[in-house]
């Protein structure tokens, strides 16, 4: 079984999809085979495999990124907003089903099972899986049926870091409050946070990283500069 990670955000558009290809094209460039992996995504545009599978055009571009060829298992599940507050359903790259958000939870249970196949099946074949979360993994109200983000880490063993986007303000507060809302089960698998977009001197943020590792007892792996 190869090693993985989860990338969790603050939130949505944190930074999680260009972080997760980072740290793909690095592992690539230091001889490693890598692979992404989504659990679930949500967008309205797709990217098409070689063999016709509807895929995140995120995973899409983090499977260049690592220099191997995008597959339906790395985004098992694909939900294409619509009209009337329905998605179409894409599970392996094919479309399932029109679904509603309370439509969708019956499905969740056999979806999980192919999520972690298809995790499964990728740390067989690669030695390293870098996934991305969707949203944030702090949505309290989705944690039951969660199958992205600290759900597939528990079900998975996967140690996961949280970015935060420092651009937006409240970056420090957003990744206290993160860790505070997750129950310990979850919390035990927070391995670190990454400060994304920051602009300007970092002498002024030092203070701030270190409270914060003193605060959750997690370090601050890195700091993303802002490139515009």
């Amino acid at each position: 079984m190869s090693g993985g990670l989860l990338v969790a955000g603050t939130a949505s558009d944190a930074g999680k999809s260009v972080l997760t290809a980072g740290i793909c094209r690095w592992l690539a460039r230091e001889g490693a085979r890598v692979a992404p992996f989504k659990a679930q995504n949500m967008a309205l545009n797709s990217a098409v495999t070689a063999d016709g599978a509807e895929i995140g055009r995120a995973q899409a571009m983090q499977a260049a990124a690592a220099g191997v060829e995008p597959e339906a298992a790395m985004n098992p599940v694909l939900l294409k907003p619509g009209g009337g507050r329905h998605s179409q359903l894409i599970v392996l790259g094919r479309p399932v089903a029109e679904v509603d958000a309370l439509g969708y939870r019956p499905h969740k249970e056999r979806l999980a099972r192919i999520v972690l196949e298809c995790l499964d099946d990728l740390r067989s074949r690669f030695d390293a899986v870098i996934c991305e979360g969707a949203g944030s993994p702090a949505e309290i109200n989705l944690r039951a049926t969660d199958i992205a983000n600290m759900g597939l880490a528990r079900a998975a063993n996967l140690p996961v870091i949280v970015v935060g986007d420092i651009d937006k303000g409240g970056v420090f507060a957003a990744l206290f409050g993160t860790l505070a809302l997750l129950d310990r089960a979850d919390q035990a698998l927070v391995a670190g946070w990454v400060i994304n977009r920051f602009r300007g001197d970092a002498r002024l943020l030092e203070p701030g990283l270190r409270q914060i590792e003193a605060l959750t007892g997690r370090p601050v792996h890195g700091v993303v500069p802002f490139r515009s």
